[in-house]
């Protein structure tokens, strides 16, 4: 027997407890590595009679959702199978059992445990893990934390992004076809070459793109002039360059919509475009509308003249304009008959095909031409158009508050990075469109976010009607009263305590912005 069972069985009576210890590190959180996690639990386990029989571990895994954390999935697995031959799980703190967003998630995997007859216990937080109402209040707090640490973080980090995107830096992803990433130091001094899947290792260091090899360079220019000049389309160009026995960046052959990206990306111009795709807090990615899009014209040495670059985009664009609505439907039917199924990137694949943004242009949405053609997608993607739809109609609604305000003689700046709102220099303002979910029961439901990076004095909800194209009423949210408050889930009436907060107009709040002159007492 071990000297550390010895003393566990002199400090407590009885057999020792069987568990099971779930220890996870994140990139972000390198002091928590595995190791020190495992030595506090150890130590817990020690003092408290527990034997660790066996070991789940992720490594290098984000806490924000189950999906890739193999060693979790597996514990639950454990538990709901019954092929658990242990009577507790051993973890670091709350944050390690995971980040998630929704903080009910969390709970939902211990009250798994629970159910099947083991305990999860929390080793290094200063609370017992009991089931007493502290403990569940201060346990419910942690996660709401863990969660909005995360949020917190992506904030902060999307705003450096944003940042080093205008001073001309690269932010992730490939060179592409022509280009290279090069390293350079603070001062703009190049250090070296970042081959593919090498990434900088100093936190000073910054990553730029410089025009690749001679050959390649000719490469790209050429299919320009192919495609502008001689008149041939992607899937022509992409046979020549095949036929030659050229390679993309990838060692692969060349396709149609591998030509396609690089007659559309202005990283050929030099132009740093950032914020076209948003997959934050590993939630799903959304194609974000030009509007919203981060970028830096001239950031970079272009390899593609403009003028070519133009002429590119008005033929892709000229495609599109010659096909009336019932064409176009036409061809997406013949499109469905073909495949079976339809999505953007097979719509993009073919040459005789308008791309997905005509169809999107054209009928409202992708979702809305597979209806006219009587195609059910396996998963309902109407969200995604409505908050596209949504996130349009956002600068909109802030115009309109900003033009009310000064219309009664109050004074507005507008952030226009965040849109947050100073009214006055003594009131800060935040606007977020709720949509309108229609639960399974049939229900209204309607979920407010409010930004903890900025902490406004004020949040204004406006709340859609079940259209989402309406507006159906508002919200005032004051800071001080739901700054614990990550976000709202509200249905059609919710009670004094946040009804108290609902207005039919923004009109009240409008007269409360109005800046009246005062006399001189004599």
């Amino acid at each position: 027997m071990r000297a550390s069972d010895e003393r566990t069985e002199a400090e407590h009576e009885g057999p020792l407890i069987r568990a099971a210890q779930y220890v996870r590190m994140s990139t972000e959180h390198q002091k928590y590595s595995t190791e020190n996690q495992a030595e506090i639990i150890a130590q817990y386990a020690t003092r408290r009679g527990f034997e660790i029989v066996k070991t789940y571990e992720d490594s290098g895994k984000s806490g924000l959702k189950l999906e890739g954390r193999l060693a979790l999935q597996q514990l639950i697995d454990d538990v709901r199978g019954g092929k658990a031959d242990f009577e507790a799980v051993l973890v670091y703190d709350v944050s390690r059992w995971g980040r998630f967003q929704d903080a009910d998630e969390s709970a939902y995997y211990e009250f798994i445990c629970r159910e099947g007859g083991i305990t999860v216990h929390y080793c290094a937080e200063q609370f017992e893990n009991d089931g007493s109402l502290s403990a569940t209040i201060i346990k419910s707090m942690k996660r709401a934390m863990a969660g909005e640490y995360s949020r917190e973080l992506s904030a902060k980090v999307f705003t450096g992004q944003c940042r080093l995107i205008r001073l001309g830096y690269r932010q992730g992803g490939p060179a592409g076809y022509g280009l290279r990433r090069m390293l350079v130091d603070e001062h703009g001094v190049v250090k070296a070459e970042l081959a593919r899947g090498e990434h900088k290792s100093l936190q000073t260091d910054r990553v730029i793109l410089q025009p690749g090899p001679p050959d390649e360079i000719e490469t790209v220019r050429r299919l320009y002039r192919m495609f502008v000049v001689q008149q041939r389309s992607e899937s022509e160009i992409a046979e020549a360059l095949n036929a030659e026995g050229l390679k993309t960046d990838l060692g692969r052959n060349w396709t149609r919509g591998t030509v396609h990206q690089i007659l559309t990306n202005e990283k050929y111009i030099g132009n740093n475009v950032y914020n076209r795709i948003s997959y934050k807090l590993k939630a799903k990615r959304v194609a974000n509308p030009p509007d919203m899009w981060v970028r830096q014209d001239g950031a970079f040495e272009p390899i593609v003249e403009r003028d070519f670059f133009d002429a590119a985009q008005r033929i892709i664009q000229a495609r599109s304009r010659r096909f009336t609505d019932q064409e176009l439907l036409d061809r997406l039917s013949s499109l469905l008959a073909d495949k079976g199924w339809l999505s953007g990137m097979v719509i993009d694949e073919l040459d005789d095909m308008p791309s997905s943004s005509t169809f999107r242009h054209r009928f409202g949405s992708l979702t809305r031409a597979y209806e006219l053609v009587g195609y059910t997608p396996p998963r309902d993607y109407s969200y995604i158009e409505i908050n596209r739809a949504l996130r349009a109609m956002h600068p909109d609604i802030v115009t309109s508050v900003i033009d009310d305000i000064e219309a009664q003689g109050g004074a507005v700046e507008r952030d226009p990075l965040s849109d947050l709102l100073c009214i006055n220099d003594e009131l800060t303002v935040a606007l977020v469109i709720a949509r309108c979910h229609i639960s399974p029961a049939g229900g209204m439901r309607w979920k407010v976010r409010f930004d903890s990076g900025l902490r406004p004095d004020l949040t204004i909800a406006v709340r859609m009607k079940d259209d989402n194209r309406t507006i159906r009423d508002y919200y005032l949210f004051p800071w001080l009263d739901l700054s614990q408050t990550p976000k709202l889930r509200l249905a059609p009436d919710n009670g004094i305590l946040l009804d108290a907060f609902r207005y039919d107009s923004l009109n009240a709040f409008v007269e409360l912005t109005r800046r009246s002159s005062l006399r001189r007492a004599a």
